[in-house]
This record gives structure tokens, sequence and C-alpha cells, in this order.
């Protein structure tokens, strides 16, 4: 038979123990600083790219040595002191949390010492101009402070090592988009597979903390403003599906590509990549500087600036403009930098409905916009949920959240028929190669039986 709550008595027993509340004192503790972490890391961000575009707009040839250049130091870095810190971030926290990894294994993918290099090295990545964003490192950044609660934590304390990492992947998130529902639904359908009700408290907790770090340094505002949409009827059904179509074979040929050149069998360029890492990282960062020159700058970074000139219809990208952003962002990922692919392809994804959108003529610029960032992150991704909730955050659309939701679920089932899940194929490898050896002394993505020896790290 149940009995009502007895209060004075579930009072006293929340007080009883003191470490209990030294515990929940330390994870807020922890979960201020992942957000301070990533503010920080934000800053950092967009005063190196401002430095770089005043490079790029009084000197525009010298991106051409300087890309390479830093690129090259990277690379040779990250390789040499942290491989594991290469890439988006998410994978890596994907695989701290994998039940396959060997025991004690967790920290060569998450904590606090690969947060500080992942800050260093990404920043440096902005500073070249490269193509890529700081979401998904945001999330390895803010899993490696979490982890590191761990060790001031009661020996018998409730709060385990894997909800600390869920925490803080969630709370990352949710702080680099100013975004917190996304962080929530990130937490559970890329990180976990489910809410743990355990584990729901110290994620919730994390992802307040960090938001409001966030809000306090940037403000209480929507990343792309608030877009203006027409009052949406069956006119949009036939662009709107194009929209989605289009973007969810984009987006599996972007997640196919990508899983071929990080993860996939050792062919040519893999082999040289595999043997010149640091030359093949110089070699196609040129290539990325001088698809930057062609476009005037447009693929430089992560291509937010011309996300909102979309939005607020200051601007218009061809087609070709956004094919070179697709190709930029994908030879950057292949150089092994640290660096994310979410604000890029959100900026694919606008640009693939802008460009459907002056096809179709009217008035559903903003809208096709902000269906085409859904689908084509959800395409990538292969997590609608998440990649409709950031876009629905990102511009204010809560007018468009049947719309976005369609886009991103209808993007991802055509992704599925062309590429495995991305970030789930990643994580495995990187898996695989800590229980072929040491973690920590792998010099790439790939299991070691993949690549032959490197000659420059």
């Amino acid at each position: 038979m149940n009995h009502e709550p007895d209060f004075l008595a579930n009072l006293r027993g929340e007080f009883s123990d003191w470490r209990v509340w030294r515990d929940r004192t330390i994870v807020l503790a922890y979960a201020i600083a992942s957000g301070l972490f990533v503010v920080g890391f934000t800053v950092a961000v967009e005063w190196v790219f401002r430095l770089f575009e005043q490079l790029h707009h009084r000197v525009p040839w010298a991106v051409l040595l300087w890309t390479p250049t830093v690129t090259a130091f990277i690379v040779w870095t990250t390789r040499r002191w942290f491989p594991t810190a290469g890439g988006s971030g998410i994978p890596q926290v994907k695989a701290a949390l994998d039940p396959a990894l060997p025991v004690g294994q967790a920290s060569a993918f998450a904590s606090l010492r690969l947060t500080l290099a992942k800050i260093g090295l990404s920043v440096a990545g902005f500073a070249a101009g490269l193509s890529i964003g700081r979401e998904g490192p945001s999330v390895q950044v803010a899993a490696g402070v979490m982890q590191h609660a761990r060790r001031w934590l009661s020996p018998g304390s409730s709060i385990d090592a894997r909800a600390l990492l869920i925490a803080g992947g969630a709370a990352g998130i949710a702080a680099a988009f100013n975004a917190p529902l996304a962080g929530v639904v990130f937490a559970i359908e890329e990180l976990s597979g489910r809410m743990e009700w355990r584990a729901s408290g110290v994620i919730i907790t994390a992802i307040v903390l960090a938001g409001l770090m966030a809000v306090s340094a940037f403000g209480n505002l929507s990343y792309f403003g608030v877009i203006r949409v027409p009052n949406l009827g069956w006119t949009l059904l036939g662009p709107g599906l194009l929209v989605a179509l289009a973007s969810g074979v984009a987006g599996g040929l972007f997640a196919r590509l990508m899983i071929a050149s990080l993860a996939g069998s050792p062919e040519r360029f893999n082999r040289w990549r595999a043997r010149w890492p640091v030359r093949f990282a110089a070699a196609t960062a040129l290539v990325v500087a001088l698809i930057g020159l062609v476009t005037g700058g447009v693929t430089f970074g992560a291509g937010s600036e011309a996300v909102k000139k979309m939005l607020s219809g200051h601007d218009e990208l061809t087609p070709i403009y956004t094919l070179l952003k697709f190709i930029a962002t994908w030879l950057t990922a292949w150089c092994g930098v640290p660096g994310g692919i979410f604000a890029p392809s959100l900026s694919i994804g606008a640009g693939i409905g802008d460009g459907i959108a002056q096809f179709v003529g009217g008035d559903l610029g903003p809208a096709l916009i902000a269906m085409g960032m859904a689908g084509f992150l959800a395409a990538v991704t292969q997590a609608p949920l998440t990649a409709f909730i950031i876009v629905m955050e990102m511009v204010d659309g809560h007018s468009m959240v049947l719309s976005l939701m369609a886009s991103a679920m209808l993007a991802s089932l055509v992704s599925r028929m062309i590429s495995r899940p991305l970030y789930d194929t990643l994580a495995h490898h990187m898996v695989l190669a800590a229980t072929s050896r040491n973690a920590t002394d792998a010099p790439d993505l790939v299991p070691a039986a993949a690549e032959p020896p490197s000659r420059e790290s």
C-alpha cells in the first residue's frame, strides 16, 4: 500500500549525510567551471578569427603561406602530444562512454589536460582560417572539465564518471549554442541513448549552470537572431521537401566521405596522409586557403556570419560557394586538426536552402534556409531531434517547429540510406585503437593496423 511522503522525515534524510551535499557542491562548482571554459573558448575563437580576417583583407595572398604553416604546426603538435584532441571532440566523448573501452582509458579521451589542449589547438585552427566550428570541441572541453570532478567526490558517491561525462558533453552543447533544450536532447540522443534517472539531476544542473555562464557573457539572445517567416501554408510543401531531400543526400555523402577519409581503408591518399601527416596537412590547408581566396573569404571559419546575412536577406550565395564550403570543411577535417563540423554544417545547409529559395522564388527564403540548416545537420550527425532543436533555438524559430522537425527527420532518413552514423563510426574506431594499444600512443583515429608508421610524428 502506498503512503503519502513524510516531508519532515525526507527533509531530515536529505541533510543527514554531509558527504552528499559536499559532492553536490563539487558538481555545481565544476558545472560552472565547464560553462566558463566554453565561454573563454568562444571569446578566444572570435578574437583570433577577427585577426585572421584583418590579415585576409589587408594582404589576401598572405593566407597562402599563413594557413598551411599554422595548420602544419597544429597537426604536428596534436599528433606528438595530444593525439586524441584531433577532430570534433564528440566521437572522443562517445568513445569514453563506450562500455567496450578498457578500464582506465576514458581519461585518454576526456580530461582536463585534453580540455586545455583542445582549446589552444582549436583556437589556432581559427587563427589559420580553417573551416571548423567550436561547438563539437566544446563538448570535449566541458566533458573534460566535468570528468575532473570525479577525483574530489566521495568514494561511495552515486555520481559516477559516466554521469559526469554525459553532463559535461550536454553542457558544452548548451553553452556553445545558447540552447539548453538542445543540450538535454543531445545527452539523450547522441551520448547516452536514454535519460538515466540517477544521472538526470547532474545533467540538468550542468546544462543550467553552463548555460547561465553563456547567457551572462553573451546575453539571452538567439545565435542567429529572430527569423521573419511568412504565414506558412501548402506553398512550402514542395520547396521544403526539395530542401529536405537535397540536404539528406548532401549530408549523407558528407558523412560517408568523412568516414572514408578518417576511418576508412588505407587507400592512396590515406597512405600518404599516414606517412607524411604534417606535409599532407599543409597541402590540404593550402587548398583550403585557395578556396577562401576564390570565394572572397566566405569559406573561412565557421561560416556563421554568412548564415546571418542570408537569414536577414542581405546576402545570397551561389550553389558553387556552398559546394566549395563543403569541400573546405571536408579537407579541414581530413587534415586531422582539432575542430568541429556543427557550425560549418549549418552554413552548408543554409546555402542549400538559400539556393533552392532562389530557384523557386517567392518569400520563403528564411524558412527554407532554416530547414536546410536542420536538414543538413541532421543528415551529417543522424541525430534529427538534436539538429532541429538546435536550429529552432538558434533562430528563435518556434513558429517553424513542425517544418524543422519534418526536414530533420526526412534528411536523417535519407542519410541513413547512404552512410553509417558518423560519430558512432569514428568513436568505434577510437575504441578499437584503444583496445589494440595504449590510446595515448595512437597517431590517429584509425586503428594501428590500418596505417603504416608515420615519418613526421
